[in-house]
């Protein structure tokens, strides 16, 4: 094994997606639009907050100081009061579950609608009646959670992190070295002293520094707009998401080993990648999904490299608590090299 031909084509590598400024430019634009989406849509407010349409008002920002209505339901934090001039318009909203309430102001009967299949008009539908009965009804003693809250924000940030290394690794590794053997470029390296795993180690090793050097800046970037809460320690995390950055590279390799359609590899790509952005908890938690659900989530790599990463991030996990995510990557990258330098194949 030459060093020397791995710096080579190591460097070859990290030239053409620097010069190739739209994949540079995405790599770095599409998770700060995510996190900045979020942030200005959402807020501090929690995603799972509950919209309340009332009618009549002149704008959909309105004003509930002179309404009729109990000052628990109007003050919630978890509702949010948008305004309709019509009944009209209020129920083609609520119909299209834009909206999971909607209230009259205009009447002393305090008429409501809410549409029977939605749950969360159900619960607002709760909070609503229960917000007439006294503070002193006396139905149960309130204590408060113990520890720090944990912004939505804090938490979906991990997330968005791991499926921007998830498409960089596996789009960056596995769909260009099958575009190389179509247009015959890994022909012509193989009449070279290149070896297939000093040409797979490269990929790698390139591939690795591009996902650290991406997840650096947009971490630094996005920390800056949103102050994001770190209560492990910031090395145990850049560990985390460089083992899971070697483990998604190592399964772009592989399927990069023997392709040799791009469409064929575009295909599977997206058959690896999807699963993992809707099973790996990306956007939301599989707590009360069905058992085989979770289960088949434990061979996804990237449900244990969030996994890891929220503990360190929002829990203060150590690199002990964690070593059993840790070796589960580990045990992916070690298991997809060795089986993608034994199928790799220059030609077609």
């Amino acid at each position: 094994m030459s060093w020397k031909r791995i710096w080579a084509m190591f460097m070859a590598r990290n030239y053409e997606f620097f010069r190739d400024k739209a994949a540079f430019g995405w790599n770095f634009l599409f998770p700060f639009l995510i996190i900045a989406g979020f942030g200005l849509i959402f807020g501090d407010r929690d995603l799972s907050g509950f919209k309340v349409g009332v009618f009549p008002a002149a704008s959909q920002s309105v004003s509930l100081a002179g309404a009729t209505l109990p000052q628990k339901f109007v003050k919630s934090p978890h509702l949010a009061f948008i305004g309709f001039p019509t009944m009209e318009q209020g129920l083609d909203e609520l119909k299209h579950h834009k909206i999971d309430f909607l209230l009259r102001l205009d009447s002393e009967s305090r008429q409501y609608w809410v549409l029977e299949s939605s749950p969360k008009g159900y619960l607002v539908e709760r909070i609503f009646l229960a917000s007439f009965i006294p503070d002193n009804a006396g139905y149960g003693e309130k204590v408060a959670v113990p520890g720090t809250e944990i912004r939505y924000i804090d938490w979906l940030f991990p997330g968005i992190l791991g499926m921007n290394m998830m498409f960089s690794a596996l789009w960056g590794v596995g769909y260009v070295v099958v575009r190389y053997r179509k247009n015959g470029v890994l022909k012509r390296l193989k009449a070279t002293p290149l070896t297939a795993f000093e040409y797979l180690t490269a990929q790698a090793i390139s591939r690795f520094f591009l996902l650290i050097f991406t997840l650096v800046v947009v971490w630094f970037g996005a920390d800056l707009l949103f102050s994001f809460r770190v209560a492990g320690s910031r090395l145990t995390l850049l560990l985390v998401f460089a083992l899971g950055g070697l483990s998604l590279t190592s399964i772009g390799l592989l399927l990069a080993a023997r392709g040799t359609s791009e469409e064929f590899a575009s295909g599977a790509l997206n058959f690896i990648s999807w699963p993992m952005m809707f099973l790996s908890e990306v956007w939301f938690s599989l707590e009360g999904a069905p058992e085989w659900i979770k289960r088949f989530s434990e061979f996804l790599p990237l449900t244990h490299l969030l996994r890891a990463a929220r503990k360190v991030m929002n829990d203060g996990a150590t690199l002990a608590a964690i070593s059993g995510e840790c070796v589960i990557l580990l045990a992916i990258t070690a298991v997809c090299l060795v089986l993608a330098a034994s199928l790799f194949s220059w030609n077609e």
